[in-house]
């Protein structure tokens, strides 16, 4: 018998509330496969389950704070025997509908609950983001029509059903403490999660910095000419040339790409690259881009698009939110020319890109201007030194240089 508990999806995350299960007793599950749905301050996470097998038993019910570690579900795997009655306690199978149960440590507590789709028969998938839309504009799942894959109700489908139907006046408020009404709740807990990170990473992470002008002109002529041959719609971004680039740096100097722990520096031979992506609502996450240094530019450009996507839907996955080994920040289409990142515990290195700007350069005494990169890096001096940063960026300007399919 395995047991599946609630998993760390963040480096001070100490507890999470299940939403919804995915599954029910007597579901066979594959390793990788979703099998239910976590709050945490960084929103709603798909979680995976990492064994084969069928489930036994749930635990605890849709709604529940529980801290990490918590015993969610019971998983009988091949060859283990079946459960008595009262060897553990029956939990009732997970409800058709999700309803959130405040709790007063939780930033969700304040937040309102959207009614339930009715009962049909079949069960109506609703993305989070919808659920949680729809309890903001106070719209009944029941009365939406959802136009997702097997008739999932999406973001899309609750602002049509809210923009036909007639507002509906607000709940009272809570007399509990609450956020500004000008930083909405979800907001105001990822800006408490991020702080927590951040603050951990300026107390405890000897961060050293280093920097490097690169010129793009060679990699951004060969996405010019090779773009002109793609359709639109398969046409690359420069941020794909810098993340290949970047995977193939760490392959250079592997040391950048791990993880500190227990006083320890703890290589991965996997180059999961952590892309961060700022959320509509406000805030952002840094969710893994996998093996990275072993995709091409065409899948990295998939992948890239795909995470955007599911990220600003709330469908990111646990090992998105776990596996990544190493960040990367690209400001560029901001125009922030440099920027000096901080270091996500227990990763020891971020590398930070801007915008390709015009700037003179001089090259075997000539003066032009070429479009020039600012890469920098944050490092962890526990695990590596400058030398081996520079040598990082040094690989980074190189691998540009040579970009290609």
């Amino acid at each position: 018998m395995a047991e599946f508990r609630m998993p760390s999806l963040g480096a001070d995350m100490e507890a999470g509330t299940l939403v919804e299960w995915r599954v029910r007793p007597g579901d066979h599950v594959q390793r990788g496969d979703i099998i239910a749905d976590v709050e945490t301050d960084k929103g709603i996470i798909e979680v995976e389950v990492f064994e084969a097998g069928v489930v036994e038993q749930m635990l605890v019910q849709p709604g529940t704070h529980v801290p990490v570690g918590t015993v969610l579900a019971l998983l009988r795997t091949d060859g283990a025997a079946v459960a008595t009655p009262g060897s553990v306690p029956l939990a009732p199978g997970p409800a058709p509908a999700v309803v959130s149960v405040p709790s007063a440590s939780t930033p969700s507590a304040s937040r309102p609950v959207a009614p339930a789709p009715a009962a049909t028969g079949r069960r109506v998938r609703v993305s989070p983001l919808a659920r949680r839309l729809a309890a903001e504009l106070h719209v009944d799942l029941s009365t939406v029509q959802g136009s997702g894959p097997e008739g999932a109700i999406e973001r899309a489908d609750v602002e049509r059903a809210a923009a036909m139907a007639q507002p509906t006046p607000p709940a009272p408020a809570p007399a509990a403490p609450r956020p500004s009404p000008a930083v909405p709740a979800f907001q105001a807990g990822m800006r408490r999660a991020i702080a927590a990170a951040m603050s951990r990473a300026n107390r405890e992470i000897p961060h050293y910095y280093l920097q490097t002008r690169i010129d793009m002109s060679r990699a951004l002529h060969w996405l010019e000419v090779e773009n002109q041959r793609r359709a639109i719609k398969d046409r690359l971004l420069p941020a794909v040339l810098i993340i290949k680039a970047v995977a193939r740096a760490l392959g250079e100097v592997p040391a950048l790409n791990g993880y500190w722990i227990e006083d320890t520096l703890q290589l991965q031979e996997a180059v999961h690259l952590g892309f961060a992506i700022a959320l509509r609502q406000g805030g952002l996450v840094a969710p893994a881009m996998h093996h990275a240094d072993l995709k091409s530019l065409d899948e990295l450009m998939q992948a890239l698009r795909d995470l955007i996507t599911r990220v600003r839907a709330g469908r990111l996955r646990s090992s998105e939110m776990t596996d990544a080994t190493v960040t990367l920040t690209h400001l560029g289409d901001l125009g922030v020319e440099t920027v000096y990142g901080v270091i996500y515990p227990p990763q020891v290195a971020l590398i930070g890109c801007g915008k390709i700007l015009e700037q003179p350069w001089a090259e075997h005494g000539m003066l032009g201007v070429r479009p020039v990169l600012t890469a920098t890096l944050a490092a962890d001096h526990r695990a590596t030194d400058g030398h081996q940063g520079a040598r990082f960026l040094e690989a980074l300007n190189h691998f540009l240089q040579e970009v290609g399919p």
